[in-house]
C-alpha cells in the first residue's frame, strides 16, 4: 500500500512544508504592516471563504476529469499566491494573494479522494494516517527551511522558498503521478451541483459531517492563534515559534505512523475519532495553565495525538460511507467544512484572545471540540463496515 501511495505522499509532504512555513510566519507578517491580530483572523477567513466555494467544485471536477489535472490547477494557483506574498507592498496585496490561492485550492479533498481511489475501504484509516504522518513531516521540515530563509532574506525569503517547493510539486505531479481513475465517459451519469448540495442533507452523511464541522472549527480556531499565543503567553519570537512547531510536528508523525493503524484496528474508526477529540478537549482546557516549556510540551503532545486520531478516524468514516462514484464530491464537501471552519473560527479566536488575554486563546476551540465529542458520543452514526454492510452505531469512547 505504501508503495502505491508514495507519489501522492511526496506531493502532500512538499505542500505541507509550504503550509508550515505560512502558519507561524503569517501573523508576524500581517502585524508587520501595522495590522491587528483581528485582521490576522479576517485574512484566514477570506482565504477559507474562497476554499469553501472551490473545494466541492474542484472535488466534483476531479470526479469528472480525473484527480491529476485538478491537483495541477491548485498547484499553479498556490505558486502564484506565494510569489505575490513575497513581494506584497501592503496588506491589500496580501489579501489578494490569499484569495487567488484559496480559489484554486482543491488540494485536500482531491488528495483524499486520490487515496480513496487506490486503497480498499478496510485500509483507509491507515492510509489517511499515512497522509497525516506526511502532514506532520511537512510541518517538521517547514521551519527548518522557513526560519533560515527569514533570517537571510527577511519576509520574502520564506514565501519564495514555499513558491519554489510548490513548483516542485507541479513537476512531480506532471511527470510522476499516475492517474488514479479515468474521467467519466460522456454517457455515464455524473455527480452534479444537486448532489453536492444533497450530500450535506443526506441522513447517511449528516452525523459524521456535523462532527467533522465541529472538529474543524476547534482546530482552525487554535491554529490561527498559536503563534500569537506563544508570543504573548511565553514571550516567544519567530525562531522559538518555529522550534515549537517542529516539536509538535514530530509527535504528530509518530502518532500517525505508529498509533492510528493500531488504534483503528482495536477500536474502530468512530471510537478512535472520539478518543482523539477527547484528547483535544483536554489540550484546549489546559491552555490557561501553561507558563513554562514543560507545560507547553505536555499540551502539544495531547494536541498532536488527539488531532492525529480524530482526523484519521473522521475522514475514514466519511470516505467509507461514500461510493466510488462520488468520492471526490463527498470528500470535497468534507474539505469545504474545513473552509467553513476557517471562515468562522479564526476571527472568533483572535477576538477572544485580544479582548480577554492569551489565557483565553483556547476557549473557542474548547467549545467546538466539546460539541464534536458530544456528537460523536450521543448522535447515532450510520457507517459502512469494512465488508460493505451498513451498520448503525452509537459512537462511544
Amino acid at each position: 500500500m505504501v508503495r502505491k501511495l508514495l507519489p501522492i505522499l511526496g506531493i502532500t509532504f512538499i505542500d505541507i512544508v509550504g503550509f508550515s512555513i505560512l502558519i507561524p510566519t503569517l501573523p508576524y507578517f500581517v502585524t508587520h504592516f501595522g495590522a491587528t491580530p483581528f485582521v490576522v483572523g479576517i485574512l484566514a477567513s477570506v482565504f477559507s471563504i474562497c476554499t469553501l466555494i472551490s473545494g466541492p467544485i474542484w472535488g466534483n471536477v476531479s470526479d469528472r476529469i480525473g484527480r491529476k489535472a485538478v491537483l495541477m490547477i491548485s498547484q499553479i494557483g498556490a505558486t502564484l499566491g506565494w510569489v505575490m506574498l513575497a513581494f506584497a507592498p501592503n496588506i491589500v496585496v496580501v489579501f489578494i494573494a490569499r484569495i487567488i490561492e484559496g480559489a484554486s485550492g482543491g488540494n485536500i479533498g482531491v488528495t483524499q479522494a486520490y487515496v480513496a481511489d487506490l486503497v480498499d475501504a478496510k485500509d483507509r484509516s491507515r492510509a489517511f494516517g499515512l497522509i497525516g504522518a506526511t502532514f506532520g513531516a511537512g510541518m517538521f521540515f517547514g521551519p527548518i527551511i522557513g526560519y533560515p530563509a527569514f533570517k537571510w532574506f527577511g519576509f520574502p525569503g520564506p514565501f519564495l522558498a514555499a513558491a519554489t517547493l510548490q513548483l516542485a510539486t507541479l513537476a512531480i505531479t506532471w511527470f510522476m503521478l499516475p492517474s488514479s481513475r479515468k474521467p467519466l465517459p460522456d454517457d455515464e451519469e455524473k455527480v452534479g451541483a444537486r448532489e453536492i448540495l444533497a450530500t450535506l442533507g443526506n441522513a447517511k452523511f449528516r452525523p459524521i459531517l456535523l462532527q467533522k464541522a465541529a472538529l474543524s472549527l476547534s482546530l482552525y480556531g487554535w491554529y490561527i492563534v498559536i503563534a500569537l499565543y506563544l508570543n504573548r503567553q511565553l514571550g516567544f519570537g519567530l525562531g522559538q515559534t518555529f522550534l515549537a512547531f517542529m516539536a509538535f510536528a514530530a509527535v504528530g508523525v509518530l502518532a500517525n505512523v505508529f498509533g492510528v493503524g493500531k488504534v483503528s484496528k482495536t477500536t474502530g474508526d468512530y471510537r478512535m475519532a472520539n478518543v482523539g477529540i477527547a484528547l483535544l478537549v483536554a489540550a484546549f482546557a489546559s491552555v490557561p495553565f501553561i507558563h513554562a516549556a514543560w507545560g507547553l510540551a505536555a499540551n502539544m503532545g495531547l494536541f498532536a495525538l488527539g488531532q492525529s486520531l480524530a482526523n484519521a478516524g473522521v475522514t475514514a468514516q466519511i470516505s467509507n460511507t461514500a461510493t466510488t462514484r462520488d468520492q471526490g464530491t463527498v470528500l470535497g464537501v468534507s474539505s469545504s467544512l474545513d473552509s467553513f471552519a476557517g471562515i468562522v473560527a479564526p476571527p472568533l479566536s483572535t477576538e477572544v484572545m485580544t479582548r480577554f488575554g492569551s489565557p483565553f486563546a483556547g476557549v473557542v476551540s474548547l467549545a467546538f471540540a466539546a460539541i464534536s465529542l458530544g456528537i460523536g458520543i450521543f448522535v447515532p452514526h450510520r457507517i459502512e463496515s469494512h465488508d460493505g454492510v451498513a451498520a448503525e452505531v452509537a459512537a462511544e469512547i
